[in-house]
C-alpha cells in the first residue's frame, strides 16, 4: 500500500480512530506483552475492522513507532513547559524527571517503543532529545561558560542512552529514584567540571 493510499487522519473521526488504535496497542502490550501483539488483536481490542486499521498504519511496527513518537512528543512538550514556566527555578533534576517519565509503561513496553522509534527515525530521535535538553540548560543562570558541540553531545546523549540501557536491562532491578539521583550527579558534576575548565582556560 502506497503512502498516498493511506488516509491522513485530519478529520476528528479519523483522529479518534488513530487514538483508539494506539490506546489499544498500549493496553495489549501492558497486559500480554509483545509476543501476542498482532494487527488483528489490535483491531479487535480497538473495536475497528482490520481494513480500517490498515487505512492508517502499514503494519504493527508502524503502529509501535507512532505510539512511541506520541509519547516522545508528550515528553518534549513537558520539558518545554517546565523551561518556559520558570527556567531559573528548574535545575537538571526537573528535566531528568521529565525525561524519565516521558515513555510510559513497563520496562518491556518502554524499550519496545524506543526501539520502534529508532527503527523509524534513526538518530533523529536522539537529536530531538538533544535539542530539548540543551534548550533547558541554556536558561541556567549559573552556567558561565559556552557549551561546545562535543560537550553538549555528551550531556544529552549520556542521559538518553543510559535511560535506554536501563529500560533494556530490567534484570538489574535498578531503583528509579536512585537512578535519578545518579543521573543528576553525573550531569551536574560534568557541568561543574566544564565550568572549572572554562575558568582555568581564562587564566
Amino acid at each position: 500500500m502506497t503512502e498516498k493510499a493511506r488516509r491522513n487522519p485530519k478529520q476528528a473521526r479519523a483522529q479518534a480512530t488513530v487514538d483508539t488504535v494506539l490506546a489499544a496497542t498500549f493496553q495489549l502490550l501492558e497486559a500480554e506483552g509483545e509476543s501476542r501483539l498482532t494487527t488483528n488483536r489490535i483491531a479487535e481490542r480497538a473495536g475497528v475492522s482490520i481494513g480500517t486499521l490498515y487505512q492508517y498504519f502499514r503494519d504493527r511496527d508502524d503502529i509501535l513507532a507512532a505510539l512511541g513518537e506520541r509519547q516522545a512528543e508528550a515528553m518534549r512538550l513537558k520539558v518545554t513547559e517546565i523551561v518556559l514556566a520558570a527556567p531559573e527555578q528548574n535545575g537538571v533534576r526537573t528535566i531528568i524527571q521529565a525525561i524519565m517519565s516521558g515513555i510510559e509503561g513497563s520496562p518491556e513496553t518502554r524499550i519496545l517503543l524506543m526501539d520502534a522509534l529508532f527503527r523509524a527515525h534513526g538518530e533523529s530521535i536522539l537529536s530531538q532529545h538533544h535539542i530539548a535538553f540543551l534548550a533547558s540548560i541554556r536558561e541556567r543562570n549559573d552556567l558561565d561558560f559556552v557549551l561546545g558541540r562535543e560537550s553538549a553531545f555528551v550531556l544529552t546523549h549520556a542521559v538518553i542512552c543510559l535511560l535506554r540501557a536501563a529500560a533494556s536491562e530490567p534484570e538489574l532491578e535498578l531503583d528509579p529514584q536512585a537512578l535519578e539521583d545518579e543521573l543528576v550527579l553525573l550531569i551536574e558534576s560534568y557541568m561543574a567540571a566544564l565550568a572549572a575548565r572554562a575558568e582555568a582556560q581564562k587564566g
